[in-house]
Formats: C-alpha cells, sequence, structure tokens
C-alpha cells in the first residue's frame, strides 16, 4: 500500500489512500463524485454494482480508471442476444497436437468486470455470470478455477432504450451490493469535461495516462480485510436490520428486501465508515447507503407505479419513519 506518511492509525492509513484513488480517479471522470464513492464503498465492502445511466456518461471510463489506479485487470464484455455463457467464462479447446483439451480463459479472469448492458443477454448467459458472482468461481468442464482477487462486477443498463431487452432475474439483481444511478453533470462540470476531452493528447480523448497507479491489488485486499474489523454496535445492526424488514410490509412496497440486504447496508457501512477514518459505524452511514442498496431490491406495488413514484421516494419516506438510535 501506498504509505502517505502522515499516520500509524491503519484506519487513518487507508481513509487516506482511498481518498487519493478517489482524487486520481476524478482526473479522468468529471462531474461524478457521487457515483465514485458509491463504487469506492462496494469494491472496500467487497461487492458488485449495477450502474444505471444513458449512454455517454462514463461508466468505461470509471472502470478503466479504478483498474489504473490499483494495477488491476480490466475486461470488458458488451452483452448482446447472441452472447454465450462461455463467452465470459472461457471454454475448453481440443489441441490436435498434444491430442489434449486446453481450457482458454474468458473475461471474466479478472479483477474488474465490466458487463455493458447486462439486460441484453439471455438468461443463460445473465446465469453464468451469476457464479461468478456469487462464488468467485468459473466451472469449465468440470473444472473450477478461482477469478482475480479482489474481483468486482460492474453492470451497466440503459433505463431508456428497452427493446430486445431481458430483465434481470430477481436472485441476479440481488447478488448486487449496490444499484447506482449515474446522471448528466452539471453545467460547470460538463464545461470542464468538454475542455479536458478537446485538450487531451490521446486518441480516445480521455488523457487516461494522467491517472496514476497508486497501490497494489494486494492492497485493496488489506484493506477489505480491515473493513471487517470496523465496529458494528448492537444497536446499530439492530436499526439495519429494521431497515430491511421494514420494507417487507410497508405501505406501497410490493415486495420488500431479503436478508441479503441487512447484510449488504451493514457491509456496505462499515467501508463508508473507514473511508471517512471511523472505526466505528454509526447510523449517518447506514443512512448514507440505504439508497443504494435497497432500491433495486424492492417492487413498489401497481398503485405508486402508476403515480409515477419512484422506489427511492418510497425509501425516503421509510427512512424517515424507522426510528434510528441515538449517536
Amino acid at each position: 500500500m501506498t504509505d502517505t506518511g502522515l499516520t500509524e492509525d491503519p484506519i487513518q492509513r487507508s481513509a487516506q489512500t482511498v481518498d487519493t484513488l478517489r482524487q486520481e480517479i476524478k482526473k479522468a471522470l468529471v462531474g461524478q463524485d457521487p457515483v465514485i464513492d458509491q463504487v469506492l464503498v462496494a469494491l472496500l465492502a467487497g461487492g458488485h454494482v449495477l450502474v444505471e445511466g444513458v449512454p455517454g456518461l462514463g461508466k468505461t471510463l470509471l472502470v478503466r480508471s479504478l483498474a489504473r489506479c490499483f494495477g488491476g485487470d480490466f475486461s470488458r464484455v458488451q452483452f448482446t442476444p447472441d452472447l454465450m455463457p462461455s463467452d465470459i467464462t472461457g471454454h475448453a479447446i481440443f489441441d490436435m497436437q498434444s491430442q489434449q483439451f486446453e481450457v482458454r480463459r474468458g473475461p471474466a479472469f479478472t479483477h474488474l468486470l465490466l458487463a455493458d448492458e447486462i439486460n441484453r443477454a439471455p438468461a443463460k448467459t445473465q446465469a453464468a455470470l451469476l457464479e461468478v458472482m456469487q462464488e468467485r468461481q468459473i466451472t469449465i468442464e468440470g473444472e473450477s478455477f478461482t477469478t482475480g482477487e479482489p474481483f468486482m462486477v460492474l453492470a451497466t443498463q440503459n433505463p431508456v432504450e428497452q427493446e430486445g431487452t431481458y430483465p434481470l432475474p430477481e436472485a441476479e439483481l440481488d447478488r448486487f451490493m449496490l444499484k447506482i444511478f449515474i446522471d448528466y453533470p452539471d453545467a460547470a462540470d460538463e464545461e470542464i469535461l468538454v475542455q479536458q476531452i478537446c485538450d487531451a493528447a490521446d486518441s480516445d480523448g480521455f488523457n487516461l495516462g494522467q491517472v496514476r497507479r497508486l497501490i497494489e491489488p494486494e492492497a485493496v485486499l488489506a484493506i477489505q480485510k480491515l473493513v471487517h474489523t470496523v465496529t458494528v454496535d448492537a444497536a446499530v445492526l439492530s436499526y439495519a436490520v429494521r431497515l430491511a424488514r421494514a420494507t417487507r410490509d410497508w405501505n406501497g412496497i410490493a415486495r420488500g428486501a431479503g436478508p441479503r440486504a441487512s447484510i449488504a447496508l451493514v457491509a456496505a457501512a462499515k467501508a463508508k465508515a473507514l473511508m471517512e477514518a471511523n472505526a466505528f459505524v454509526t447510523p449517518d452511514h447506514i443512512k448514507a447507503v440505504a439508497l443504494p442498496v435497497l432500491r433495486h431490491r424492492i417492487l413498489l406495488a401497481a398503485e405508486l407505479e402508476i403515480e409515477g413514484v419512484s422506489a427511492d421516494r418510497a425509501l425516503a419516506e421509510l427512512l424517515e419513519q424507522v426510528e434510528a438510535p441515538r449517536q
């Protein structure tokens, strides 16, 4: 891990390292600070991310910048209706010279896997990705192989164009720790973005060369282990569970979040606390991650959808009503 020389406390030192990563990514991705923070939360918590937004907002750039910062391998798969499971995981091919089957590893053997427009692939292909996300392993011809460590899937979907798409199964949605919305930058940030791309020296216009390699994948694993040591008081843990359970009988929510949501709330809150150099989780940390953790795990009642009420609005009302422990 890069030593900042500012403190010997591991929590403080890790928070400084993560902040350095954040600042480095912001060199390439302008105007998306909340998105960067939430992706870093998922990375430190060992989770996967579903990113929803219209094309051209920098989803691929975000993953490439993140991979470059910690020297990790990066793979991108464009999901299409004809994509086969072996196009993700790899396959075995018979070598005529050696008279043996040779395993050719697919793009899932990486640290960061960008699954672009994931909802365009059929169920069989999505199921193959589900195994990789859940088990961190890939089975080819009956033999299991582990992915890179750390391993993270960042999947994208376009909320506007739905023709030729396959809805993600609930089981797969539940495997994503966070669902993040990426929106248009504000006017000032967009002017900076346009100027930066127009002045860039390389052909793709994003000047990724200015993003430095700061740490190694092993350092990310070390921070992930440190996240597990962040203290969660019994009252705060109970608050996270009560939030998840409240979605199951909340007026206007037809289907609530399962136990995996409670686990994700605590895990993400631990990562959020470490990023703020706190050795313990507060109710505010739970609240900070509640929307991205819960929004894809609930189903609104039909009458709310007809009225145009969003999942975030329903969850915001829930957060106001469920009493948080005093700090």
